[in-house]
């Protein structure tokens, strides 16, 4: 496994580099980025969007008049997969509660 770091005295103040000496010297660390500057799982790929799309299709296909086992068989997933979608699916079509 090739591990790409950068050398801190290289990207860090000198006050900083000091700073974190004092935790740690001649080790690797890794520095999460912030929680605002994370993408969620999918995003930059394009999967969520695919994956959102192919269930939409499922669901689709299902009200037409597809079986569970067909479209297992179609998109290469079990009948347990199939049937979780459709659950998904159909409580995304649900209207929302009205409360008062």
């Amino acid at each position: 496994m090739i591990v790409n770091y950068k050398n801190g005295k290289d990207v860090l103040p000198p006050r900083l580099l000091q700073e974190l000496q004092t935790y740690i010297q001649g080790e690797l660390l890794y520095i999460p980025k912030p929680e605002r500057s994370r993408a969620l799982w999918g995003e930059l790929s394009g999967s969520r969007i695919s994956i959102a799309k192919r269930n939409e299709e499922i669901f689709r296909l299902y009200r037409a008049g597809s079986t569970v086992r067909d479209l297992a068989g179609r998109f290469h997933l079990s009948d347990e997969s199939i049937r979780k979608i459709l659950t998904k699916m159909r409580s995304l079509r649900q209207p929302a509660a009205v409360t008062e």
